[in-house]
């Protein structure tokens, strides 16, 4: 029989979230077990585009959402992080690129432009023009405008490895997972029979959360899915682009990122309204045929006859809202030792250790130097959605 674990602080789940808490609360001084039931990041984490946003997307409409302001700060703290000299130290994880850009084809050029110099956006957009362009977008056949954001796109595969190694002996893999009382009272989780009791149990596994709670026979928080329907493509002729291609609405019609993928070629990740509620409904043939034609249209000069395409579906898990609309900032409930959030973006990871912390501290919950912990089972690192599909 597994011996017995106790522990100030149980995380379930190890995506960015969880991985970003768990090193914050480590630096702090807490003891702490993350346990994955599938593999690092390999949720949501490694499927999202990397982009740390700084809210800019959202204020197409002319004016600063609730969205944008709460997120306005996450690139700077991302920044320091990333420096070495932040909450975190993750120097040594890849920057891709040290701004995403707003693009936007020549016929709404003349609109954007009034928008990005009034105080809406507070300094945070700049346009670039010639050698400044994304290597995508400088051909002379370029009609449109760009705009360079105080934003960055990071290499999330070694974000994911980065945060592991801050996890040092703490990491578990562990499948099946039961609640462990005490008079009644959730005092810690039996993890595939192993007992880890912890002065705090925080559950930040994604899609993953609402069975965990199910199994805790608890039915809130409630959780939504917001499906998506992304396209990737992978080719010799593809050049680095970190943009949303904006359309006639709020939403940007495509947002494109590229990565790196194993074989030493790009990846175009993309993203945007075209991976939301019409592209949910398409097929893969004609989710990718539709993908072919907006970048056909918006990027004739590229030669994409030799790329592979693949499409992906992935599920944000959020808290519920009303109408499945996004919620503004990462969210957490307390139920006695149990907290259950969802950070609802990969940059609002910090908002969501934010949270927790601040929620130990009201409690007065302290480290407590438990006893070393045994050398436990490791869960494996998450693959990129590229490898697996176009490898």
């Amino acid at each position: 029989m597994p011996s017995v674990i106790s522990t100030d602080v149980l995380i379930v789940g190890a995506g960015v979230a969880g991985l970003w808490l768990n090193a914050r609360l480590r630096r702090q001084g807490f003891s702490t077990v993350l346990v994955e039931s599938a593999t690092l990041g390999g949720g949501q984490s490694v499927k999202s585009q990397g982009i740390i946003h700084g809210g800019a997307k959202y204020a197409l409409h002319g004016a600063l959402t609730g969205a944008s302001e709460a997120i306005a700060d996450m690139p700077r703290r991302w920044r320091e992080a990333l420096a070495g000299d932040g909450e975190l130290d993750l120097s040594g994880v890849r920057l891709l690129s040290e701004a995403h850009y707003l693009w936007s084809p020549g016929t709404l050029a003349g609109n954007l432009t009034s928008f990005f110099a009034s105080k809406a956006v507070r300094g945070r957009v700049d346009q670039v023009k010639g050698e400044q362009l994304p290597p995508a977008l400088q051909d002379k056949r370029f009609k449109g405008k760009v705009y360079r954001l105080a934003e960055l796109v990071i290499d999330v595969p070694s974000l994911v490895q980065r945060l592991a190694d801050l996890a040092g002996d703490g990491l578990l893999a562990g499948q099946n997972i039961e609640p462990l009382l005490d008079g009644g009272d959730l005092v810690g989780l039996k993890v595939d029979g192993r007992e880890i009791r912890a002065q705090r149990i925080v559950l930040s596994a994604g899609a993953g959360t609402a069975a965990l709670l199910e199994a805790l026979g608890l039915s809130q928080p409630a959780m939504q899915r917001r499906p998506l329907h992304m396209i990737i493509a992978k080719g010799p002729s593809l050049k680095p682009l970190y943009a949303h291609c904006l359309g006639g609405g709020t939403k940007p019609r495509l947002t494109v990122t590229t990565h790196p993928a194993a074989d030493g070629q790009w990846v175009w990740y993309l993203g945007g309204d075209i991976a939301e509620a019409e592209g949910v409904a398409r097929e893969p043939a004609e989710q990718i045929a539709t993908a072919q034609k907006e970048l056909g249209q918006l990027l004739p000069w590229i030669d994409l006859s030799t790329a592979q395409w693949a499409t992906l579906r992935v599920d944000r898990a959020e808290p519920l809202q009303s109408g499945l609309t996004r919620p503004d900032n990462a969210f957490l409930a307390e139920e006695g030792r149990l907290l259950v959030g969802w950070p609802t973006k990969l940059a609002l990871a910090p908002d969501f250790a934010d949270r927790v912390i601040s929620s130990l501290q009201r409690d007065g919950i302290q480290p407590s130097h438990p006893a070393p912990l045994p050398e436990l089972p490791k869960p494996p690192m998450g693959i990129p959605a590229w490898e697996q599909l176009l490898p």
